[in-house]
């Protein structure tokens, strides 16, 4: 099992991959994929749909994690990363994954046991569980939660191929 866990935004997007052999997990790739606020809308999408599109193949995804989208205080933003959610599940139909998605409160459930938690909690342990991984940005944390999650939940309902 080797699962991607993405947290979209049109100006940086987190992304964690985990890859699982038997009992062990290893972190093979994690970063800030920076799109820029100056460019146009449909290039950033463009190079977010790119750079997945690379991603996935290069590591063997099986599995892609997300959280599910709230709408917030701003409906372009919510539109926006729905655009993005888009490009996800294109290419989690071309390259045949299972597609997971949690509420934020369950992720926070999954990796701090108590869905309230903050960020900044949940950045804590993420940072325990992973002390050698560099967190530039708050959505690679957020990413790697949401891969956590979705590698915890997998197993625990034997989504395994």
């Amino acid at each position: 099992m080797v699962i991607l866990g993405i947290d979209p935004g049109t100006r940086f997007t987190g992304y964690a991959v985990l890859k699982k052999q038997s009992t062990r997990s290893f972190l093979v790739d994690h970063g800030c994929l920076r799109l820029g606020a100056t460019k146009p809308l449909f290039e950033r999408v463009g190079l977010f749909h790119d750079f997945f599109d690379e991603v996935i193949p290069k590591w063997g995804v099986t599995h892609c994690a997300l959280e599910t989208s709230f709408l917030g205080k701003n409906a372009q933003n919510f539109l926006k990363l729905g655009y993005l959610r888009g490009i996800l599940y294109r290419l989690a139909h071309k390259y045949d994954l299972v597609l997971l998605e949690y509420a934020p409160r369950e992720v926070k459930v999954a990796v701090t046991g108590y869905g309230g938690a903050s960020k900044d909690q949940v950045e804590r342990v993420v940072r325990r569980l992973f002390p050698a991984a560099k967190f530039e940005k708050q959505d690679v944390s957020d990413a790697l939660a949401v891969t956590v999650c979705g590698l915890w939940k997998a197993n625990q309902l034997k989504m395994l191929r």
